[in-house]
């Protein structure tokens, strides 16, 4: 009788705090579109304009519902508390060495930025050398990549603000770490790559207009030559291309200073390579080294007159290929390491050494081979997780890599490349016992009889009962695959009885190319299947059940999150979408979204219009439907994917729904898509999304 009293009471707490929601009024505007012979509606396309008035005052009244609506649930504060709490312990980087120092990343815990630190020797007291947090008093300035010059001499790093992609660069002298009067701006998608101690090649755009920057379409990038000392209107134009302004440009030179090589791709997948070889005299210009865009290719490096490259094409599992440049055709390729079973995700140099790192079954393996192709040896990973950082200079004998999982915070170890030998180099210390946490990896057959796998983390001793609140996570696309990966955020919710599941998808590329293939453009669906299918078998095999799940993606995994829900809104019982693409139809006539093309085809197309439709999120809220307890996450200065998407789907999704769910949208000020934002945004935005699936799945703060 007691239980089912306090059963009753805790349904009436939340049926009260749901029924007291008032969503804002928003406004409809008759806009028809006419897509090969079918017309679409679009009442919320005035949410587009950001910096309108309407909107503001929109985004105002929507942020107030919803800050309501979580300041109502009990546990919050405790939420956000614990998770401070949980988050302040010191986090470090993998050191590299530079100029005669070593540097590293560390963040003493609660720092909203992390700072580049650099010591003479491992042992010595380390000193300050590059702190963000000194940039903007929020921490809303946040470095991004941080680029030496050969001899160390001079670094040049990026800096972004409010959590935009636009970047400055800026040059100090690392000596005296003197800020030169260099300065460059409106790049993005890219560093600077050094030319001895004389200049550096970047990529930028023409300066954009400043009431649009964040949501105009970004066109015509360039590659310029910055040298020390100028101005940046007088940087010389290395590459333009005048007849697609609809490609990415980016050039750098391979460590010897050989090889300018100059990689152009027209969207987020396959590229086109050229090269300057800076010994001939007799070459004034790039000349094509392989022909895009039907494959994945990147450079690793030059072994004296040879590039090599790792490619996709004939290996859907990547391999490794040496190009001579005065026989680049493909059937004069030289196999280097030839593809495997397992998908080669990247490969390092160091020492005169490859560093192969391998997935197998979403896990690493790392393997280091000659420049023959030999295979020297397989370095032994602490378990199944994910390791990063096989990479240094030629003349190095050692360097630093990363491991964790998804139970397991990250641990540094020292990597001797003459014999092979790690050794623990740091551990990081928790104020959380992973010890009680334990993940495996489970199977499951999809809709078309492909198998899925998913991660699973909880605590020892789950019981099988069909009632354990679960936070199933997705991404599907874009060849990323989602690997074990350590989350204080991700632990706390498994401390409070969750389960944290990862579910590879196709459109990643867990299983290489064709696993990529199979998830997108007329494939897409196929993804959607695949999260619809992980959650139906969670509920059969007695996991959980349709009142237990939560699904939560951001970005390509904020579009998984919108189709699901629209196809399947009896599935879920929370779902938190962030920063997601949500309006298949017009996603390309904002900034950079123009680029995924190649991944979900486009609605200008007569091929591509109707699937898009299909599943297009926004454009598939039903009337009356009540859909899953929804927050949906963006930041105003989103522009990857523009805070548009959002917008317009949390407007019809209020309008559409029926039912006790609430419907809400969380619009965080000063950030962007993700990168950079400060912890105390981080924690915030953690605190308010567990609370809200939390209360959701009727679960209860455990202190």
């Amino acid at each position: 009788m007691k239980q089912l009293i306090v059963c009753t009471l805790s349904i009436f707490i939340m049926m009260s705090v749901a029924a007291q929601v008032t969503y804002p009024k928003t406004a409809k505007k008759t806009i028809t579109d006419h897509y090969f012979g079918t017309k679409v509606d679009d009442p919320y396309r005035w949410l587009e304009d950001d910096n309108a008035a309407d909107t503001k005052a929109w985004v105002i009244e929507e942020n107030k519902v919803t800050n309501d609506y979580l300041s109502k649930i009990p546990f919050r504060n405790k939420i956000k508390n614990k998770l401070e709490e949980l988050w302040n312990y010191p986090k470090y980087g993998a050191p590299f060495r530079k100029g005669g120092y070593y540097y590293f990343y560390k963040n003493d815990g609660l720092q909203n930025q992390s700072v580049l630190y650099r010591a003479k020797n491992l042992t010595d007291e380390p000193e300050v050398f590059l702190d963000p947090n000194t940039l903007s008093k929020e921490g809303l300035a946040a470095l991004g990549s941080v680029s030496f010059s050969k001899s160390g001499k001079l670094v040049a790093y990026s800096v972004s603000k409010a959590g935009s992609d636009w970047t400055e660069i800026f040059v100090m002298d690392a000596a005296t770490k003197k800020l030169l009067s260099d300065k460059i701006e409106w790049s993005k998608f890219g560093g600077a790559s050094w030319k001895d101690d004389e200049g550096f090649y970047y990529s930028a755009y023409n300066k954009p207009d400043e009431s649009s920057k964040l949501s105009k379409k970004n066109e015509f990038q360039k590659v310029f030559y910055h040298k020390i000392g100028d101005k940046q209107e007088n940087d010389k134009i290395i590459y333009q291309d005048k007849e697609h302004p609809l490609r990415y440009f980016g050039a750098g030179l391979t460590e010897d200073e050989r090889f300018l090589i100059l990689q152009i791709s027209q969207g987020t997948s396959g590229a086109e390579i050229w090269y300057w070889d800076q010994q001939d005299k007799n070459q004034t210009d790039f000349k094509l080294l392989v022909k895009g865009f039907d494959a994945e290719i990147s450079v690793i490096d030059n072994d004296g007159d040879k590039i090599l490259v790792r490619t996709n094409f004939k290996a859907s599992n990547y391999r490794v290929v040496a190009i001579d440049p005065n026989k680049p055709e493909r059937e004069n390729w030289k196999d280097v390491i030839a593809e495997k079973e397992e998908m080669l995700q990247g490969v390092g140099t160091g020492g005169g050494n490859l560093f192969a790192s391998y997935l197998k079954n979403a896990s690493s393996k790392i393997y280091q081979y000659d420049y023959n192709g030999k295979q020297i040896r397989e370095i032994k990973l602490p378990g199944i997780g994910t390791a990063g950082g096989f990479d240094a200079e030629k003349e190095d004998k050692e360097f630093f890599y990363s491991y964790s999982s998804f139970a397991t915070p990250p641990s540094i170890y020292r990597y001797d490349i003459a014999s092979g030998k790690s050794t623990l180099y740091k551990k990081t210390e928790l104020k959380i016992n992973t010890s009680g946490i334990e993940t495996k990896q489970v199977f499951f057959t999809s809709k078309d009889g492909t198998r899925v796998p998913i991660f699973l983390t909880y605590k020892k001793g789950l019981k099988l009962n069909g009632n354990n609140p679960v936070l199933l996570y997705g991404y599907g696309g874009f060849n990323i695959p989602m690997t074990p990966g350590f989350s204080v955020s991700n632990a706390f919710f498994v401390e409070q009885g969750g389960i944290y599941a990862v579910v590879n998808l196709r459109g990643g590329n867990e299983y290489g190319e064709k696993w990529h293939q199979a998830g997108m453009l007329l494939n897409k669906q196929n993804v959607f299947d695949d999260m619809i299918g992980a959650a139906e078998f969670m509920i059969k095999s007695k996991y959980t059940n349709k009142g237990k799940i939560a699904v939560r993606g951001g970005s390509n995994g904020g579009l998984l999150v919108g189709a699901v829900i629209t196809q399947r809104p009896d599935l879920f019982k929370v779902a938190i979408p962030q920063v997601g693409v949500l309006d298949m139809l017009r996603f390309q006539k904002f900034t950079v979204g123009w680029g995924w093309v190649t991944e979900y085809g486009s609605s200008d197309s007569a091929k591509y219009f109707p699937y898009l439709y299909k599943y297009s999120p926004y454009h598939n809220l039903k009337k009356g439907v009540s859909y899953p307890a929804t927050l949906i996450t963006t930041g105003d200065h989103d522009d990857r994917v523009v805070p548009a998407h959002s917008f317009k789907f949390a407007a019809r999704l209020q309008e559409y729904h029926k039912g006790p769910n609430p419907v809400l949208i969380r619009i965080e000020t000063n950030a962007g898509h993700g990168a950079g934002k400060p912890t105390s945004k981080m924690i915030d935005e953690a605190a308010d999304i567990w609370a809200f699936v939390m209360y959701n799945l009727g679960m209860k703060y455990k202190d």
